[in-house]
């Protein structure tokens, strides 16, 4: 069982969390496949999440090796279903076939690299691809920041053109929406908060809050270029002169490339202890990415998010024949 007493004690500092898994507990566990849990830390994941009620987990991967980290780590595996597989490749692959099959309703990243479950993914022939670009959100608890903070995108598009911007924003959006926390205020970053063509990110900003006021961005409020200071920090935005209904208050921050988002995600989980989940966005289905690095609170928490937007997607979800 994951250690509750050490998640409790820290339940003031993380309430945002806290609230996310104890609404995710509320759904009916969702049916998830973990591919190529066959390390500790993913294989932990997708046990702690079976125990506290958030999901069923299937397992698929080599069996030798998965009930080997099980034995070793003394995790119980036993109630479990196991999809034997030759190795990482073919577990990614199995994964999505039994999502394509309506065998789940999650995918959760086991310890393969991100890159192979992805290529499985985005497959043309045989993946879960949408008519939408498929992106990442952070979803980040920062102690002393009263919002629930969602950084996009630090972890799948290198370096998107306005185009995949546009998606990124709307799956970021609509997660937040869909998860039940509202009508989000969306900052677009950049290093300055003023429109200058020697800063190329700035421009794409001014286009996109265009685009949100014409229409082909919808559901949230966004404002940018905004600097970070004066996205999150009320008093900065008041001393550069910003009126908006997002500086200061930002729920979204959108960064103008995946290295900047990487670094920032990065910077508040190491330098301000946050906790960061981790959820891929446009494909058939929600995607749970952990990392090593996570904290079981993280890890629930990447799980719950997934199923609350899972949920209000078959909530959703038109009914079919009659």
């Amino acid at each position: 069982m994951p250690d509750m007493d050490s998640i409790a004690e820290e339940t003031g500092r993380h309430q945002k969390y806290e609230r996310l898994i104890a609404k995710a507990k509320e759904v009916a566990q969702m049916r998830t496949v973990v591919a190529h849990p066959c390390d500790e830390s993913s294989l932990r994941g997708a046990v702690e999440a079976a125990e506290v009620g958030l999901m069923r987990p299937i397992l698929v991967g080599p069996e030798d090796k998965v009930r080997a980290v099980a034995k070793s780590h003394d995790l119980d595996i036993s109630s479990l279903e196991l999809v034997d597989t030759a190795h990482s490749d073919a577990a990614a692959a199995k994964a999505v076939e039994i999502i394509r099959e309506g065998g789940a309703d999650l995918l959760m990243k086991g310890s393969l690299h991100t890159d192979e479950l992805m290529r499985a993914v985005t497959s043309s022939a045989t993946g879960l691809r949408t008519a939408r670009r498929i992106s990442h959100v952070f979803v980040m608890d920062v102690p002393h920041y009263s919002e629930t903070l969602f950084i996009t995108d630090a972890a799948i598009n290198i370096a998107p053109d306005l185009d995949a911007k546009r998606d990124i924003i709307q799956n970021a959006i609509d997660l937040f929406t869909q998860i039940g926390l509202g009508e989000p205020r969306v900052a677009i970053l950049s290093a300055v908060e003023t429109v200058t063509s020697k800063i190329p990110s700035t421009i794409d900003a001014a286009a996109l809050c265009k685009m949100a006021e014409r229409g082909q961005i919808t559901g949230g409020i966004l404002d940018g270029p905004l600097a970070f200071d004066n996205a999150i920090d009320p008093e900065a935005a008041r001393i550069k002169g910003i009126k908006s209904a997002v500086a200061g208050r930002a729920q979204i921050l959108v960064v103008p490339n995946l290295e900047a988002g990487n670094m920032l995600a990065k910077n508040l989980t190491f330098l301000a202890r946050a906790d960061a989940a981790g959820i891929v966005l446009g494909a058939r289905v929600p995607i749970i990415l952990t990392s090593r690095a996570d904290s079981v609170r993280a890890r629930l928490a990447s799980c719950a998010v997934a199923v609350l937007l899972g949920d209000a997607r078959r909530r959703t979800a038109p009914i079919q024949g009659g």
